[in-house]
Protein backbone atom coordinates (compact mmCIF):
# COMPACT_ATOMS: atom_id res chain seq x y z
CA UNK A 1 0.00 0.00 0.00
CA UNK A 2 1.17 3.19 -0.54
CA UNK A 3 2.33 6.05 1.76
CA UNK A 4 -0.28 8.30 2.44
CA UNK A 5 2.44 11.39 1.25
CA UNK A 6 2.74 9.82 -1.98
CA UNK A 7 -1.51 10.20 -2.76
CA UNK A 8 -2.27 12.70 -4.47
CA UNK A 9 -4.29 15.92 -2.49
CA UNK A 10 -6.95 16.15 -4.38
CA UNK A 11 -10.50 13.58 -3.76
CA UNK A 12 -13.48 12.95 -5.13
CA UNK A 13 -16.48 11.55 -3.19
CA UNK A 14 -18.44 8.84 -4.41
CA UNK A 15 -21.42 6.97 -2.90
CA UNK A 16 -20.92 3.54 -2.15
CA UNK A 17 -20.94 0.99 -3.76
CA UNK A 18 -20.49 3.31 -6.82
CA UNK A 19 -16.89 3.61 -4.98
CA UNK A 20 -16.22 0.04 -4.59
CA UNK A 21 -17.34 -0.75 -8.19
CA UNK A 22 -14.13 1.54 -9.22
CA UNK A 23 -11.51 -0.25 -7.26
CA UNK A 24 -13.34 -4.10 -7.56
CA UNK A 25 -15.43 -4.07 -10.24
CA UNK A 26 -13.80 -2.31 -13.03
CA UNK A 27 -16.04 0.95 -13.22
CA UNK A 28 -14.26 3.02 -15.69
CA UNK A 29 -16.78 5.76 -15.26
CA UNK A 30 -17.66 7.87 -12.93
CA UNK A 31 -20.71 10.12 -13.83
CA UNK A 32 -21.46 13.60 -12.88
CA UNK A 33 -24.10 16.35 -13.47
CA UNK A 34 -21.25 18.74 -14.03
CA UNK A 35 -18.07 19.14 -16.60
CA UNK A 36 -14.48 19.00 -15.89
CA UNK A 37 -11.18 20.55 -17.33
CA UNK A 38 -9.14 18.41 -14.63
CA UNK A 39 -7.34 15.33 -15.79
CA UNK A 40 -4.64 13.63 -13.35
CA UNK A 41 -4.75 11.17 -10.71
CA UNK A 42 -7.30 11.72 -7.50
CA UNK A 43 -8.25 9.53 -4.43
CA UNK A 44 -11.71 7.87 -4.68
CA UNK A 45 -13.39 9.09 -1.65
CA UNK A 46 -15.99 6.41 -0.11
CA UNK A 47 -18.86 9.33 0.78
CA UNK A 48 -20.23 8.09 4.58
CA UNK A 49 -24.17 8.59 3.74
CA UNK A 50 -25.53 5.34 2.22
CA UNK A 51 -29.22 5.39 1.70
CA UNK A 52 -30.43 1.39 1.43
CA UNK A 53 -32.97 2.14 -1.78
CA UNK A 54 -29.61 4.26 -3.26
CA UNK A 55 -27.53 1.39 -2.33
CA UNK A 56 -30.01 -1.76 -3.92
CA UNK A 57 -30.16 0.17 -7.27
CA UNK A 58 -26.45 0.55 -7.59
CA UNK A 59 -25.61 -3.17 -6.33
CA UNK A 60 -28.26 -4.24 -9.27
CA UNK A 61 -26.48 -1.98 -11.46
CA UNK A 62 -23.45 -3.55 -10.68
CA UNK A 63 -24.44 -7.17 -10.96
CA UNK A 64 -26.38 -6.31 -14.57
CA UNK A 65 -23.09 -4.66 -15.58
CA UNK A 66 -20.23 -7.52 -14.81
CA UNK A 67 -21.67 -10.15 -12.61
CA UNK A 68 -20.16 -8.84 -9.81
CA UNK A 69 -21.91 -9.03 -6.91
CA UNK A 70 -20.76 -5.74 -4.46
CA UNK A 71 -21.37 -6.11 -0.90
CA UNK A 72 -24.64 -7.12 0.48
CA UNK A 73 -25.39 -4.15 2.77
CA UNK A 74 -23.85 -0.83 2.91
CA UNK A 75 -22.24 -1.77 6.14
CA UNK A 76 -20.10 -4.15 4.60
CA UNK A 77 -17.81 -1.64 2.62
CA UNK A 78 -15.77 1.22 4.05
CA UNK A 79 -17.63 4.44 4.03
CA UNK A 80 -16.76 8.07 5.08
CA UNK A 81 -12.61 7.79 3.72
CA UNK A 82 -9.91 7.62 1.33
CA UNK A 83 -9.98 3.77 -0.33
CA UNK A 84 -8.67 4.12 -3.58
CA UNK A 85 -6.75 6.03 -6.21
CA UNK A 86 -7.84 6.01 -10.03
CA UNK A 87 -6.62 8.56 -12.72
CA UNK A 88 -9.08 11.27 -14.56
CA UNK A 89 -8.20 10.77 -18.17
CA UNK A 90 -11.11 12.20 -20.14
CA UNK A 91 -14.77 13.82 -19.00
CA UNK A 92 -16.95 12.74 -21.85
CA UNK A 93 -20.67 13.05 -22.83
CA UNK A 94 -21.33 9.25 -24.56
CA UNK A 95 -19.24 6.89 -23.90
CA UNK A 96 -19.91 2.77 -24.89
CA UNK A 97 -18.80 1.44 -21.54
CA UNK A 98 -21.97 0.12 -19.92
CA UNK A 99 -20.47 1.80 -16.83
CA UNK A 100 -22.05 5.34 -18.45
CA UNK A 101 -25.31 7.05 -18.09
CA UNK A 102 -23.52 10.69 -18.08
CA UNK A 103 -25.09 13.68 -18.16
CA UNK A 104 -21.16 14.11 -18.21
CA UNK A 105 -18.76 10.91 -17.43
CA UNK A 106 -15.37 11.07 -15.52
CA UNK A 107 -12.96 8.55 -17.69
CA UNK A 108 -10.93 6.34 -15.20
CA UNK A 109 -7.81 4.43 -15.53
CA UNK A 110 -4.83 3.45 -13.47
CA UNK A 111 -6.99 2.95 -10.53
CA UNK A 112 -5.83 0.61 -7.43
CA UNK A 113 -6.64 -0.22 -4.12
CA UNK A 114 -5.03 1.66 -1.15
CA UNK A 115 -5.40 1.28 3.19
CA UNK A 116 -8.86 3.18 4.50
CA UNK A 117 -7.96 6.90 5.43
CA UNK A 118 -10.66 8.18 7.72
CA UNK A 119 -11.53 11.37 5.58
CA UNK A 120 -14.49 13.69 5.82
CA UNK A 121 -16.28 14.48 2.22
CA UNK A 122 -16.71 17.52 0.29
CA UNK A 123 -18.41 17.73 -2.57
CA UNK A 124 -16.56 18.80 -6.14
CA UNK A 125 -12.66 18.18 -5.70
CA UNK A 126 -11.32 18.88 -2.74
CA UNK A 127 -7.85 18.47 -0.39
CA UNK A 128 -8.54 15.27 1.58
CA UNK A 129 -5.42 16.27 4.00
CA UNK A 130 -7.52 18.95 5.50
CA UNK A 131 -10.05 17.09 6.32
CA UNK A 132 -8.61 14.27 8.10
CA UNK A 133 -8.95 15.47 11.53
CA UNK A 134 -12.20 16.37 10.64
CA UNK A 135 -13.46 12.12 10.31
CA UNK A 136 -12.20 11.67 13.40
Amino acid sequence: MADRADLPTKAISIRQPWAWAIINAGKNIENRGWLTNFRGPVCVHAAKGAARAEYDFAAEFIFRATGSNAPDAPALVDRGGIIGVAEIVDCVRTHPSPWFFGPYGFVLANVRPVEFIPVKGALGFFDWRKRVEAAR
